[in-house]
């Protein structure tokens, strides 16, 4: 696969979970079963969203493009898994390495950039609600949803490109069970400080911005909810941001578990292990926690099952 620095490598191996042979099925079964409800959850929230006219408004809109790019952020990784455990092979092409890896990491950071614009949207309905028509207007939202598509597809092109010029020895197992940016660069055998430079750059400036653009959100939310006089108004109020509340604090919690428990332990296969949390758990439970806690999805779902029946 390898021969030296130089050496056009032409595969890489995703070691995944676990090499047991027993362990496989369970594996594949549990993954798929999590991947199907993945799919299926956010793809009937999409087509509620869309089909139902009274959900056309700024909150909504957003939480469409949510659902649809952790759709696309579980495909990244899960199909090529099964795949791998149904055919007894753990190979991933160089190619199919490359676009797994700017896939993954564009539709990470778009999960990022469109909680943050939830946040946002959030902070002028309760802040500004007689100015919210007027200020997230139909241009400004699809405006916000697509300055966090090219920041998210630019920031991925450069990491794909930084890994593109680094050479690759005979040490092509990949510890994980996908290609992850930062295992993949940990490979090469050329100097890689470039890389880690720009991924720390992105993890603090393109992680931890909009972190604080959510932080600051709530803050001035939960200043404007205590100004409140009735307790029916607060009640009413803090319910309108439940459910995106609930939806960070599960993202980011489970996303920083990993890392702090990664750097902790030092592990490969229980950083594997934990990244399941924010890469197939957190997009999994995202549309029960919007269908059990919004009134308004529920009239959707029961209007678009009703109109298939």
């Amino acid at each position: 696969m390898g021969r030296g620095n130089d050496t056009q490598i032409s595969e890489f191996l995703l070691m995944g979970f676990s090499e047991t042979p027993e362990l496989q099925p369970l594996i594949f079964g549990l993954f798929l079963s999590m991947y199907l409800i993945t799919v299926f959850g956010n793809l009937l929230i999409f087509l509620a969203i869309i089909s139902d006219v009274l959900l056309h408004t700024p909150m909504y809109f957003f939480l469409s493009n949510l659902s649809f790019a952790d759709i696309c952020f579980t495909s990244t990784t899960i199909p090529k898994m099964l795949l791998n455990i149904e055919r007894k092979r753990k190979v991933i092409t160089y190619a199919g390495c490359i676009t797994q890896m700017y896939f993954f990491t564009f539709f990470s950071l778009l999960d990022d950039f469109l909680l943050a614009v939830m946040a946002y949207d959030r902070l002028v309905a309760i802040c500004h609600p007689l100015h919210y028509t007027v200020i997230m207007s139909p241009l400004l939202c699809v405006l916000l949803v697509l300055v966090s598509v090219i920041i998210s597809a630019v920031q991925s092109l450069v990491h794909t490109l930084l890994v593109l010029r680094l050479s690759f020895c005979t040490d092509l197992e990949i510890p994980h069970f996908f290609c992850e940016l930062n295992q993949v660069v940990h490979l090469a055998c050329s100097e890689t400080f470039l890389n880690d430079l720009v991924i720390y750059f992105a993890s603090v400036m393109l992680g931890g911005g909009p972190l604080a653009g959510i932080l600051y959100s709530y803050c001035k939310i939960v200043s404007s909810i205590r100004a409140i006089s009735t307790a029916r108004g607060k009640y009413k109020a803090f319910s309108t941001c439940a459910s995106h509340l609930s939806v960070v604090s599960l993202f980011y919690c489970t996303s920083l578990g990993v890392y702090f428990s990664s750097a902790a332990t030092h592990n490969s296969q229980s950083s594997a292990a934990a990244s399941v949390m924010y890469t197939v758990v957190t997009p999994m439970l995202n549309p029960f926690i919007y269908s059990l806690r919004n009134k308004d999805i529920k009239r959707a779902l029961k209007r678009f099952f009703g109109r298939k029946q």
